[in-house]
């Protein structure tokens, strides 16, 4: 997910932002549309394996691993999720039935969190494997 992120940060949101308001409405639509196809998997198991990791250091079985950085993780995915939802949604929404120049500087502007969290979550989880193939 960092790497898709970065992508859509530096890439994908910013290009987003140029699409002429005539043409605005079609690109949001299929935007919303094929994003969801490619990202629902990934999604999904980051949130599962993120659960497991926290269920297997309750129970002590993440030898090696330091008991805080699950929980860190975790909270990196619950920013980036949180802000995937109650911001990048619904401005997406927005996009798709009013789009405007601003919203497409707005899309850009507030997926810093996100970025933020994912690639502090992937040191996170960097950090972690270290430690086990250490241990």
């Amino acid at each position: 997910m960092t790497g898709v992120i970065w992508f859509v940060q530096w890439v994908h949101y910013p290009l987003l932002a140029t699409v002429p308001v005539d043409g605005a409405v079609k690109v949001a639509e299929q935007h919303q549309r094929h994003t969801g196809q490619v990202l629902a998997i990934p999604m999904a198991v980051e949130g599962f394996t993120t659960l497991a990791l926290l269920v297997y250091q309750f129970a002590g079985e993440l030898n090696g691993v330091s008991a805080i950085l699950p929980w860190v993780g975790a909270a990196m995915l619950a920013v980036a999720l949180g802000s995937t939802v109650f911001v990048s949604v619904p401005l997406h929404a927005k996009m798709a039935t009013n789009p405007t120049a601003e919203l497409g500087q707005r899309l850009v502007a507030t997926n810093w969190p996100r970025t933020i969290a994912w690639t502090a979550r992937a040191v996170v989880c960097t950090v972690m494997i270290l430690q086990v193939v250490r241990a």
